[in-house]
């Protein structure tokens, strides 16, 4: 079913509830618009036309107040064709770009910095996807051991993401051998996509003239290769704001809606999935309350833009109640989007 037209000042009144709406967090009534607004209209119009909202399904009655509040189909409609997105004052650029290029050039460790930054100017949950790893180049491999019987497996990739994951192994592996199997492992994989380790490490590791502990430590990667070299999709990280900047806005202040956004940041599977659909959209996604394919997710807004960088793909956003300025939110995720993007160009290796 469609959305139902509006005209010209259905459109205005419209635009007035839902700024005054997200600036307040209370029920926008004739009066307070009529005093506010230059509409060059009485507040028993404004209330009729409010009434005409209503009945259309952009508005409706929280309890027995006079009030209105915006319904998921009003903020849908302000997005696609009310909103003025403004562009970002200098001096905001200057600041979210400090705040993301200070620190190790790391992929994670930008995307973090950015999932942050974005939280705290935006005052929503800032949310980030790793890139997915599947054409990721390796350029080398470390082996350090842990204990006795495990390793740590470090896999540094293109532009400096880096993939860790333990190895158990059985009995103690002489230091000697571990440096012999990490040059193998160097010269024969190095270079090479993930995707294309996953599918042909038998035989790259066949026929080594490595000594007997570094043959049984070769054959614990030939026999643990779909995990240590994993490049599924599964296997990217969801990298989260500071919830607690969520958590003071007043659509957490029950126990029930915190219980909610609790349990939305403890789902990172559920988020992975869904900013991963998003990451081969181009241009800004904004998915808004009933529209979410989850019903954990009702309340919610999620906007994101992708970033790209060479093979490396992902999201970067923010999620708040459906409440939220759409306007500064639209800019700061759109340009936070277009600095992770430069960052990660100009940053081909991890250097801290």
């Amino acid at each position: 079913m469609g959305v139902p037209q509006l005209s010209e000042r259905e459109r205005r009144v419209l635009e007035a509830v839902v700024q005054t709406y997200v600036e307040t967090a209370q029920p926008a009534g004739s009066k307070a618009l009529a005093e506010r607004f230059a509409f060059g209209i009485s507040s028993a119009t404004i209330r009729s036309t409010m009434s005409d909202l209503e009945e259309k399904g952009f508005l409706f009655h929280p309890h027995a107040s006079a009030g209105r509040i915006p319904t998921d189909v009003a903020y849908r409609v302000y997005v696609d064709s009310l909103i003025p997105v403004p562009s970002l004052p200098n001096d905001e650029r200057r600041r979210l770009s400090a705040r993301i290029a200070t620190g190790a050039s790391a992929v994670e460790a930008i995307l973090h910095r950015a999932a942050q930054s974005l939280g705290i100017l935006t005052q929503e949950l800032g949310i980030a996807l790793g890139p997915r790893l599947d054409n990721s180049v390796l350029e080398r491999i470390e082996l350090i051991r842990v204990s006795a019987e495990r390793l740590l497996v470090a896999l540094t990739l293109t532009r400096g993401a880096v993939r860790t994951i333990f190895v158990d192994v059985k009995g103690e592996i002489a230091d000697a051998a571990i440096l012999e199997v990490t040059a193998v492992l160097n010269e024969r994989l190095a270079g090479l996509s993930l995707r294309e380790i996953a599918i042909s490490l038998g035989e790259r590791l066949r026929d080594t003239s490595a000594g007997r502990d570094a043959t049984e430590l070769l054959n614990v990667f030939v026999e643990e290769g779909d995990q240590v070299f994993d490049s599924s999709p599964d296997g990217q990280a969801v990298l989260l704001g500071q919830a607690s900047v969520l958590a003071e806005q007043p659509e957490f202040a029950s126990v029930d809606s915190m219980r909610k956004l609790v349990a939305l940041t403890e789902t990172r599977e559920k988020l992975a999935d869904l900013l991963r659909r998003r990451s081969h959209t181009a241009g800004l996604s904004i998915t808004i309350g009933m529209e979410h394919e989850d019903p954990g997710l009702a309340n919610f807004t999620v906007v994101t833009a992708p970033y790209h960088a060479g093979p490396l793909t992902g999201v970067i956003g923010v999620i708040g109640p459906t409440r939220m300025p759409y306007d500064k939110v639209i800019s700061l995720v759109k340009h936070t989007s277009d600095l992770v993007n430069d960052l990660l160009k100009e940053s081909p290796r991890a250097h801290g």
